[in-house]
């Protein structure tokens, strides 16, 4: 019996909503409204171990001459690589943006965040090229496409005003297998000793475990208050509860009158 097979029995993981319906994107009807300014931004979302960043890739090769804008909220931080997945190398030639952009233990804040993307979208777009915000923190991506929820006084000048969502579209079981897979990978290749050379830098144990997840749950096997064992399996828990409240945030967008084009990678 597998992992998966062993879910219902996990506790602290809610059963996941019916998933929407998947759709084939028309990368030509894109470029086609990328032209006529109908679309001034591509946005592709979803929850953690949605293979997200891969599509995004395929999709700016598709198109030609784009750039990736990062929404997530801790790959800003430098030297936290294993634990927020930056998987560099999967951009390949593809420019991205917004990672590595302020020091590990440093607290960095949705609006900063959208000063930042405001400032690299417009360099984007003033060079001709194509963006592509592509990321799974909800808050970060209504920051960038949905500026006046923040102000309520309007979009602030420059932000994008017409995005076209994409959703990356998993099922419930093969993202629990992904994301068990690919814990497990990380853990073997340096998550410990990640969080621990960040603890040795000098960073607090308490900042570390404000960032949650990988760094938190690290960050308490370190100190001694989890057993390893005890530890990964806290943190898979967490992983797939965060993955559940991330698509709960982006139906919760649909619900608020967003169209979101959900696709399966």
């Amino acid at each position: 019996m597998n992992r998966t097979e062993l879910l219902p029995d996990r506790p602290g993981i809610p059963p996941m909503a019916k998933l929407p319906d998947a759709e084939v994107i028309d990368v030509d009807a894109l470029r086609r409204g990328l032209a006529s300014g109908e679309i001034d931004l591509i946005c592709v979302l979803g929850p953690t171990a949605s293979g997200k960043t891969r599509y995004a890739v395929e999709l700016a090769h598709a198109l030609g001459n784009a750039e990736i804008l990062s929404a997530d909220s801790r790959q800003v931080y430098r030297d936290m690589d294993i634990g927020t997945g930056k998987d560099l190398s999967e951009y390949g030639d593809v420019p991205y943006h917004l990672i590595d952009i302020v020091p590990a233990g440093a607290k960095y804040n949705v609006y900063k965040y959208q000063a930042a993307f405001l400032e690299a979208y417009n360099d984007v777009r003033s060079r001709g090229a194509i963006p592509i915000l592509c990321g799974g923190s909800g808050l970060y991506i209504e920051a960038a496409t949905r500026g006046y929820k923040f102000t309520y006084e309007g979009v602030p000048e420059g932000l994008p005003v017409n995005t076209y969502y994409i959703g990356t579209l998993v099922s419930r079981e093969e993202r629990v297998e992904r994301i068990d897979r690919r814990l497990h990978a990380r853990l073997q290749e340096g998550l410990v000793e990640e969080v621990r050379g960040l603890l040795d830098s000098g960073i607090p144990a308490d900042d570390l475990i404000w960032y949650g997840l990988e760094y938190k749950f690290v960050t308490q096997y370190i100190q001694g208050t989890l057993s390893f064992d005890d530890m990964e399996t806290a943190l898979a828990n967490a992983i797939h509860q965060f993955a559940k409240r991330q698509m709960t945030w982006f139906r919760g967008m649909e619900r608020d009158g967003v169209r979101i084009h959900w696709t399966r990678v």
